[in-house]
């Protein structure tokens, strides 16, 4: 069996009133992973941590199973990390920018780069800085996917990039995931992203860990019912929410033998679109 991506144990982190964990997640290679949840959840904290860029106070990270701490740090050669926010890059062109980072990676794919530049009609010649935040979001993803690394972290990837550029963007992840034992973890807020990219979906609350969900599961799990008769005082089983005489679910099998067993008449049966899924996981979280 091949090593995990990344393998998050018991990580908990403290920062001032927030705290964060405990948090374990492994990511497989040959998967994308996004993490969801609520503005301040804790999802780039997280990203942080797992580049030991913010210390835990508990638990640890391995990728590829090399542990993350100590003096050997030959493991950061195996991801790219794209941070929602760059300080420092303001005074460097593209092309500055690019002999600077391409100099650090042994695997960097000058081909892969020309192509984003292309695709995205990024400028190189004028300085990060003087960029529209959009642009800037371009060249940033340009310098980091062709670093060609098995584990790519990208924090809000699309953040103030137009339509058109999020497309390319989504068609260059799916070409890059196909090109070897590769993964992806990404932390968005956009719902489309999330719909079309992910395997997984690894969602926080407020710093708690809610769960890890396989997409698809997910989706199939959830059903919303309309019936024709009142429906009884008392919970029924899988019932996440009501409204009347109609009910949604996340054990539909429970449910409706349940309907049958009570006689109680459903007349419409339909899935939950994942939007509406994940706004119920954050609104109703998981008590431990």
């Amino acid at each position: 069996m091949m090593p995990y991506a990344i393998e998050v144990s018991h990580i908990r982190k403290q920062i001032d009133d927030f705290h964060l964990g405990p948090i374990d997640l492994k990511v497989e290679p040959g998967t994308i992973t996004s993490l969801v949840g609520n503005n301040g959840s804790g999802k780039s904290t997280l990203l942080k941590l797992m580049m030991n860029l913010v210390n835990p106070d508990l638990g640890y990270v391995k990728v590829f199973s090399q542990s993350i701490y100590g003096q050997d740090e030959s493991w950061k050669n195996l991801v790219a990390y794209q941070p929602q926010t760059i300080i420092g890059w303001n005074v460097f062109t593209g092309n500055a920018l690019k002999e600077l980072i391409s100099s650090l990676y042994v695997n960097w794919d000058d081909t892969l780069f020309d192509k984003l530049v292309d695709l995205f009609n990024i400028p190189l010649n004028k300085k990060f800085g003087k960029l529209s935040q959009g642009v800037q979001q371009k060249l940033n993803l340009a310098l980091t996917i062709p670093r060609n690394a098995p584990l790519l972290i990208l924090d809000e990837p699309t953040s103030f990039m137009d339509i058109p550029s999020k497309k390319i963007l989504m068609d260059v992840l799916v070409d890059w995931m196909d090109q070897g034992d590769r993964a992806i973890i990404i932390a968005s807020h956009q719902i489309e992203d999330i719909r079309k990219l992910s395997d997984y979906l690894f969602v926080l609350h407020n710093g708690e860990m809610i769960g890890n969900f396989e997409k698809e599961a997910l989706t199939e799990s959830y059903k919303r019912y309309w019936t024709n008769t009142l429906l009884p005082n008392d919970p029924v089983p899988g019932e996440v929410s009501r409204n009347h005489q109609q009910i949604i679910s996340n054990q539909p099998e429970m449910t409706e033998a349940f309907f049958q067993e009570q006689n109680v008449q459903w007349t419409n049966r339909t899935a939950l679109d994942l939007e509406e899924i994940i706004s119920i996981l954050l609104d109703k979280p998981i008590k431990k």
